[in-house]
């Protein structure tokens, strides 16, 4: 599968690629003006605006929710992975007890260990962003129809679908976690999805912070780092 591959498309894709299209990318991006080079470029570019869509479709709502930007802002998997570790440096620097090795971060990763922590944090982001009940049977195929403009394997498509139709498990989620770094992780990347303005949604967050076991002053510092992701 490619888990890992779709969720860094996912936080890398920019917003304003997505809704100014080719033309503008054009102006803006070094793309050169003929041969390979050239439909190499602007393949890569289709599939950055088309993660951007289907970014879009998974946290949009049918109420008119609109992207906060803090996902998008994020970047990619390597900054989801540097802000966990920064969040237990910092939680573990006020404690008098020697720090334990928390895990291997996402973007330190190689092979299989890196493909099954990326299937892992895809689970916590659909999940986050089903929170809110939002995605009906006409919301999942149109998420699938975008996704499949991204040119994913079935076996992806299908680990979509099925993620999409089961129900929002903070536990089952949580169960997955083998370290404390995928915890924060995935407690970092599911906070960056939520709207935090949303009731039912917070109710999750703090649902999957219970069943992660992750204690209230590691969160404080989890919260931090999302609020400076989102404002940077």
């Amino acid at each position: 599968m490619e888990a890992r591959q779709l969720l860094d498309q996912l936080l890398q894709s920019g917003k304003e690629a997505a809704e100014k299209g080719k033309e503008w990318i054009e102006e803006k991006a070094d793309i050169p003006k003929a041969g390979p080079e050239r439909e190499a470029a602007l393949s890569n570019l289709a599939k950055g605006a088309a993660a951007g869509g289907l970014l879009a479709l998974l946290l949009g709502t049918r109420g008119g929710r609109r992207l906060t930007g803090t996902a998008v802002k994020l970047g990619g998997l390597a900054a989801l992975g540097t802000l966990a570790y920064k969040a237990y440096q910092s939680w573990h620097a006020v404690k008098s007890t020697r720090p334990e090795e928390p895990g291997t971060p996402v973007d330190r990763l190689t092979g299989e260990a890196a493909e099954k922590r990326g299937q892992i944090l895809l689970k916590a982001m659909l999940d986050a962003a089903k929170a809110d009940g939002h995605i009906d049977d006409e919301e999942r195929a149109k998420i699938l129809d975008q996704a499949k403009t991204l040119g994913l394997k079935e076996e992806t498509l299908r680990f979509i679908e099925e993620q999409l139709q089961t129900p929002v498990d903070a536990r089952a989620i949580a169960a997955e976690a083998d370290s404390k770094e995928t915890a924060a992780e995935i407690y970092l990347l599911s906070r960056m999805v939520i709207d935090a303005a949303n009731d039912q949604e917070k109710r999750y967050l703090q649902q999957l912070a219970e069943a992660l076991d992750l204690e209230r002053d590691f969160v404080v510092q989890l919260e931090r780092q999302a609020t400076e992701a989102a404002t940077d």
